[in-house]
């Protein structure tokens, strides 16, 4: 039934790409409709036979260094497809779900420092480390950043370099809610920190913590303002995708989606967790761009200021489980990676593919 099901799903994804038709579905929110710049058109694999594919970040030639969550790997990917294997990243554990190799973001310095980060699963807990790249191969393995409480699930995990230069990080409240609202606590947060794993000069409470509230946070881009935008994973009620300001509390546990405590800050816009699940986001010409897992489509969400308006979904269940997506340098291109290897997917190892989604 579920390879019939596939042939389906791939015959109808076929039709609709052909026709230049594509799935839609709106999420819940009140903000108005914004003209669309551009969308997404074209869509190609870039590479395929990848195991769980999780952080991406670009290097100064256009190349990207790709994670795999559970083999512990780094890839480099050129744009026209040649993978390449540069290391692996010593002391990583699996969780036996969401956690292993996770996060990576390529030093802004890199021609000068060489320097790549990378957010992980250890024995005592999630970690953020240092490494160098020298073109070919990683070396010089050094944690920054210890202490951030382990599970099964609700890891975060997703690591990013601000235009401010400060490196941001992800961190899910270990399936223990309490610790999102707890400021002595890293769970549950946004960091913001230097390059030596130091709380950033300007964060809110003099700690790593820029904010904090958060279930599972897993997709963090900024727009050309320079505002941070956050995806973040639901319980059984709402989705979010957050305008994240310096100590603003986003409300988990005490709220999921809008509510009208005292304190907390309301999402921008929200979905059914069915439709949604989100990991990574990107921005791209008006919109954030953000990737759904169980949802399995590909949300655009046109952004105007501080708002962002009807959400409108692409590729609905023509690929499978949506992980991470980011902008092509210079280009009104995106990179969209699959993970339907994960224990949710059910798929093979080797099974997740990268493609190129062109905007038009």
């Amino acid at each position: 039934m579920k390879s019939y099901r596939k042939t389906l799903v791939a015959a109808a994804a076929t039709t609709a790409l052909t026709a230049g038709l594509l799935l839609t579905q709106t999420g819940t929110g009140s903000a108005a409709t914004s003209a669309a710049d551009s969308a997404p058109s074209d869509i190609k694999t870039v590479s395929s036979g990848w195991s769980i594919p999780w952080g991406l970040s670009w290097l100064p030639d256009g190349s990207a260094l790709i994670t795999e969550r559970d083999s512990y790997l780094v890839y480099k990917l050129t744009q026209s497809g040649t993978r390449t294997k540069v290391g692996t990243v010593p002391n990583v554990v699996t969780t036996g779900g969401e956690g292993g190799l996770m996060g990576i973001a390529v030093s802004p310095n890199w021609n000068s420092d060489h320097a790549v980060f990378v957010m992980h699963t250890a024995s005592d807990g999630n970690r953020i480390a240092r490494m160098t790249y020298d073109g070919s191969s990683l070396s010089g393995y050094k944690a920054l950043v210890t202490g951030i409480k382990k599970n099964k699930y609700h890891n975060g995990g997703r690591l990013k370099f601000g235009p401010d230069g400060y490196l941001y990080a992800t961190t899910g409240e270990a399936q223990t809610p309490d610790l999102a609202q707890d400021k002595n606590s890293l769970n549950g947060k946004i960091l913001r920190m230097t390059t030596d794993g130091k709380p950033a000069p300007g964060n809110p409470f003099g700690t790593l913590i820029y904010s904090y509230g958060h279930r599972n946070p897993q997709g963090i881009t900024w727009d050309p303002q320079g505002r941070l935008w956050e995806a973040e994973l639901g319980n059984s009620k709402y989705d979010e995708l957050n305008l994240i300001e310096s100590g603003k509390n986003y409300g988990w546990p005490t709220c999921e989606g809008n509510c009208s405590t005292s304190g907390m800050t309301n999402p921008k816009r929200q979905w059914p967790v069915g439709d949604a699940s989100p990991s990574g986001v990107t921005y791209a010409d008006g919109a954030m761009y953000m990737a759904a897992l169980r949802g399995e489509r590909l949300w655009r969400i046109p952004v105007d200021g501080t708002s962002a308006d009807t959400p409108k979904a692409y590729y609905t269940s023509s690929y499978g489980r949506l992980r991470t997506v980011e902008t092509v340098p210079g280009k009104n291109t995106l990179w969209l990676s699959t993970t339907n290897a994960d224990n949710n997917g059910g798929e093979p190892d080797g099974a997740d593919k990268v493609f190129q989604v062109e905007l038009k």
